[in-house]
């Protein structure tokens, strides 16, 4: 009886701290979005409130969607993300498998060499981007973007899809081999879909850094032509006056990607993280 109160009690406790953890993660959106549909008075009178008849309204959506180029920015930053993310899951699942698979001489120094991507953040080799791209003659343009993305991403999908393919039975890949099957085959058609959790966590963990990303984009392409969303937004943020409603109204458009992602990836998601958990 004590052990099972006890139990239940340290459920209660960590249910608890989830739900605060899980308020605390979704407030901000939640504060966007609803004073997105605000009036100006009704953002500054009661920020906290929900619209009313007498606050609601879509002037930030009006000067976003009207006065701006902001569909231009969003079809920027889609193009970028989605290219970066096909890219880096592509050449991340195909390196793990040669990592995981072949051993070679020098494997383990390849592994540890992609461990420090991981640990040492991209952003210290700006300058020397920077001038590469300028060398390249690849400033203003969302390709420097890409390649910059797909670089930061690599190591980290590399690890996690390793990880995840060496749990994969050897006799399923032997079995595969000795009907003939080719290693293309093999990995396009039976590994890759035995791996799709740990995909869709990759993609997931993938998207958000880049989609959110202000720093590369201000410095390497900071163009009309090639703003992203987050680039884009900052023209309605101004030193002495700030178009709030714009501000809002963009962001909550902003988040609408991600909100899409995570739900059609959800479940294999958890998936992934429980398994990489329970490994």
């Amino acid at each position: 009886m004590t052990k099972n109160i006890g139990k239940l009690s340290a459920t209660a406790f960590t249910q608890l701290i989830l739900a605060l953890f899980t308020l605390v993660s979704v407030f901000p959106i939640v504060l966007i979005i609803i004073n997105a549909f605000k009036s100006r008075d009704g953002i500054f009178d009661n920020p906290l409130a929900f619209p009313t008849p007498e606050t609601f309204s879509l002037v930030g959506f009006t000067k976003v969607l009207d006065k701006s180029p902001f569909l231009h920015f969003f079809g920027n930053s889609l193009t970028v993300t989605l290219v970066s993310l096909v890219l880096i899951l592509l050449f991340a699942a195909m390196a793990a498998w040669a990592l995981s698979e072949y051993k070679f001489k020098g494997s383990r120094w390849l592994a540890i060499y992609l461990a420090f991507g991981i640990m040492v953040p991209i952003r210290l080799g700006t300058v020397s981007i920077l001038e590469l791209a300028v060398k390249l003659e690849l400033v203003n343009t969302l390709t420097i973007l890409i390649l910059v993305y797909v670089a930061q991403g690599l190591p980290l999908a590399i690890m996690i899809l390793s990880e995840f393919m060496q749990q994969i039975p050897k006799e399923l890949k032997e079995a595969a081999r000795c009907d003939g099957v080719g290693e293309f085959k093999i990995f396009f058609q039976i590994i890759l879909p035995l791996i799709r959790p740990a995909v869709a966590t990759v993609a997931v963990f993938t998207m958000v850094p880049i989609w959110n990303d202000l720093w590369f984009p201000l410095i390497l392409a900071p163009g009309e032509e090639t703003q992203t969303v987050t680039l884009g937004v900052q023209q309605f943020i101004g030193q002495y006056v700030t178009d709030w409603n714009a501000v809002l109204a963009s962001l909550s458009l902003a988040v609408l990607p991600v909100l899409v992602m995570y739900v059609f990836a959800s479940r294999q998601l958890i998936r992934g993280i429980t398994a990489g958990a329970v490994k």
